[in-house]
């Protein structure tokens, strides 16, 4: 078997120490035991470092993560995750029955297109003063779909008792939540599955707090 040099190299991944997208992808690499490298894109500083022409040329949305791995570049969170979930298959971040892997998708895209989009930076800078009301009402919004359904598929986690990319997911959102100051006391078993989610390795060393790019008085 002949692995090619871009197979050996380390993955990179660059993001943005507070970016959802790119938290999600830190938790996969953690979770599979991956070793990467990271190149910070800073979203606020000199007007935004993914607006320069050098990282438009690797990500054309402008938009963190992106991440180059075994010979490619790829963007958009959920399709890089499962890329390393395809390629590096243990521990598996889908499940295997059809079904419960369907319900994974769902509650991920639930958050990655129906709620996260639409409290992202470029969104609120966009609003202006009422950033903080728009975001905890999307996010609201969001969560009060995702709480009937979590609390019929749930078990130790998002679905059953096996960590998936639904999980993945969940964790970087209930910390924007909080960020936003959204009362999650009205979402018990969201609380709940983050709580647990954030006792476990794979999701401490990844969070924001402890990241190359995490400013001095936000490290943990």
């Amino acid at each position: 078997m002949h692995l090619s040099f871009a197979c050996l190299a380390k993955p990179v991944l660059h993001g943005y120490f507070r970016s959802s997208c790119s938290w999600r992808v830190r938790i996969a690499f953690a979770l599979k035991g991956v070793e990467y490298d990271q190149a910070p894109v800073n979203l606020i500083k000199d007007g935004g470092q993914q607006l320069t022409e050098q990282y438009k040329a690797l990500n054309p949305m402008q938009q963190v993560p992106a991440v180059e791995i075994d010979g490619i570049t790829l963007s958009q969170s959920l399709a890089i995750i499962q890329y390393i979930d395809e390629t590096r298959s243990d521990p598996p971040l889908l499940p295997a029955d059809p079904k419960k892997r369907a319900q994974v998708r769902m509650i991920s895209d639930l958050i990655a297109s129906g709620i996260q989009p639409l409290q992202n930076l470029y969104v609120i800078q966009k609003i202006g003063a009422e950033k903080v009301q728009w975001a905890q009402h999307f996010i609201d919004r969001g969560f009060q779909a995702l709480e009937p359904i979590l609390k019929q598929t749930a078990g130790k986690y998002c679905v059953g008792d096996e960590i998936s990319m639904a999980d993945i997911c969940l964790c970087p959102q209930v910390y924007n939540a909080e960020r936003f100051k959204v009362d999650m006391e009205k979402y018990p078993t969201i609380k709940r599955l983050n709580e647990t989610l954030l006792e476990i390795d794979a999701f401490k060393v990844a969070h924001p707090s402890c990241q190359p790019d995490t400013p001095d008085e936000l490290r943990a």
